[in-house]
Parts: structure tokens; sequence; C-alpha cells
């Protein structure tokens, strides 16, 4: 796609209309419009034309600009195949039907109505490669780094807003973990085993300024309160030394933006951190209904951690085991099976 010389041509192998009978919009000749220095960016924002539902915008952006296989799409929206399947054919018949114009708006303000989904669509293709459900890696550096560049490109393009230098402000916090996060066996290392001299100083140092930056904005939302999270986790010196209660604080704030079910997760696990592992153990369990969650692994992995440390070994090894049958990439699993061997307990996943 980015060999192509054309954005024509490019927005014709995104297959958005493979198998259709209507032949693309002349509208494609013009996806690169106005003042936009980068072609990705650009089939990003005309992904997301209001005639589409704002959730297959972001699937159209993860599978056709991002090129997220649909399994990873899923694990990213949490959702199943299926239903992922079934959004991207809805779209693409959507767009074929009605002939709708993936074009970039030249008018400003559309322009600022569609970055808030593309903001979310540059950071799921972040998380994917930052710990990847697929592929034998724990990090695929391909997607990171074209998320940060991409997270560059719109915060120099839009630098009134505050979300733009939340988001960028968070990759950076979170990509400044990277050389400590694979051992020398490539397998994952959780947060409070890391070795915190080898996090990248200089990508906290600008992270630290974009999110102080963005906080003090009026317009400050989700991906700020999250690059605040990151922030703190960055300051620390030790794991033992983070300010977990505050952490508690900011995914209150983000729980006040809207329900998610991750963010309500993540809030258990640092109310296990900064109370005691059985009162976050006690919200992940009061969780374990939810339909989204229970093929998230990462859920299981937190449930089998607090459960191994409130003295229920048999529980956190069936934990384990679940946490093992749902993930995808082989370096997380490499990560389950170790510790389920440290509980005495064979790999059968």
């Amino acid at each position: 796609m980015r060999r192509d010389a054309t954005a024509a041509r490019r927005l014709a192998e995104l297959h958005l209309r493979e198998g259709a009978t209507v032949a693309p919009s002349a509208d494609a000749e013009a996806l690169v419009a106005g003042d936009l220095p980068d072609d990705r960016l650009a089939m990003l924002l005309g992904c997301c034309h209001p005639a589409i539902a704002p959730v297959d915008r972001i699937t159209l952006m993860l599978r056709f600009v991002a090129s997220l296989s649909t399994a990873e799409i899923a694990q990213s929206l949490l959702v199943p195949v299926p239903t992922l399947q079934a959004r991207i054919t809805r779209a693409k018949k959507r767009i074929a039907t009605n002939r709708i114009p993936l074009t970039v708006p030249t008018d400003p303000a559309e322009r600022a109505r569609r970055l808030p989904l593309v903001l979310t669509a540059i950071s799921l293709i972040f998380t994917e490669g930052y710990a990847a459900t697929s592929g034998d890696t724990a990090i695929r550096r391909e997607l990171t780094d074209e998320a940060i560049r991409l997270a560059r490109i719109t915060h120099r393009l839009a630098p009134g807003p505050a979300e733009p230098g939340g988001l960028l402000s968070l990759l950076l916090l979170t990509d400044a973990r990277s050389p400590a996060r694979e051992d020398a066996e490539g397998i994952p290392v959780p947060l409070e085993e890391q070795d915190r001299s080898r996090w990248d100083a200089t990508l906290i140092e600008e992270g630290l300024e974009l999110v102080r930056e963005a906080a003090g904005r009026p317009d400050a939302d989700r991906f700020t309160i999250q690059a605040s999270i990151a922030a703190l986790h960055a300051e620390a010196p030790r794991f033992a030394d983070t300010d977990w209660a505050q952490i508690v604080v900011l995914y209150d704030l983000l729980l006040s933006r809207g329900e998610d079910p991750v963010v309500r997760m993540n809030r258990a696990i640092a109310v296990g951190r900064a109370q005691h592992p059985a009162d976050g153990l006690a919200l992940l369990e009061a969780l374990a209904g939810d339909p989204e969650l229970m093929h998230h692994h990462p859920f299981h992995i937190a449930l089998a951690l607090f459960q191994d440390e409130t003295g229920n070994p048999e529980e956190a090894a069936a934990s384990w085991r679940r946490a093992l049958e749902l993930a995808g990439g082989a370096a997380e699993r490499q990560f389950i099976e170790r510790r389920l061997r440290s509980l005495g307990e064979a790999p059968t996943a």
C-alpha cells in the first residue's frame, strides 16, 4: 500500500470494495486533500465519514489502513471475530450502496469532528504493537513506531486541542518502557519486575512535558487522563513507590466519562495495589460476568495474580489456564506457561 504512487491506487488496495459491483467513487482521487502531509493519516480521516457508524469507522481504519487482522481487531474491541467480520461486511456494503466518498473533508470543523475517532484508532494500533495479540514477539515495533509517527503528525497539525498531545504523551510514556518489557528470551516482563533503569529517559521527559501541557487545557479528556496514569508510573523510581491511590482517582475520572470494562478492570487492579490484593480481587470477581472481559486474557491474568497473592494457588492456576486458552501471541503464551510451571502446573492449552 505504501509503495503505490497515488492516493487513488492506495485506496483501491484497501479492499473496501472487494467483491462489490460498484466502482470506487471518483472522489477517491481527492483522498489526500488540503494541508495533510501524510497519506495514511488522510486515509484514517477518510474512513471517518459520518454516514458510517462510529464503531464501523474504527473497524475500517484498523482493518484497511493499519492492516490489522480481524482477530487482532476483535481482541482490541473486545468482540467475537464473527461480530467483527459482520461489521466489516456491513460497512463495505453501505459504502458501496450509498457511494460514500472516503475523502478528507476540507472543512476544518468537520476534520475536528473526525479527530477523536482517528486518535482512538492510532491508540489501538499502538496497543496491538505494544502488547501483541498474535505473532512470535511481545512487541511489534512496526506498529508502535507507526502509531507514534501518526500521533506526532496529528499533534503538530492540531496543537490547540488537548487530546492529540495527551495521546502522544501516553504513547511516549508507554513506549519508554519497551527496553525493559522483554527478557533475554523475548518473554514479556510485567511492570512490577521491570528494570526501570532501562526505561528511555528521553521519551519520559518528552511525555511528561506533553501531559503537563495537555492537562492544563479545559478540553482535556480520556487520553490526557490515561497519560496522567502513565506519568505516575514513569515518575515512580520503584514499583512500590507508585502512587496507586492517585491512579484509582484517575480511573474514577475515566469512568465518569463513560463505562468501559477494561478501565473498570484496571481500576480494580489499582485498588488491589493501593489497599490490599483481596480488595482488588473482590472487584475483579464482581466483573467476572462481563461478556467482554470473559474473553479478554489480561482479565484472567489479573485474577490469577491476585488469587495467588491472597493464598489461592488452585484458583490462580485455573485462571492462568483460562488466560492461556485465550492468549494468541507466542510470547504471551510463554509468559503464562512460565507462571503455570511456577505453581507446579503443566500447561495444557
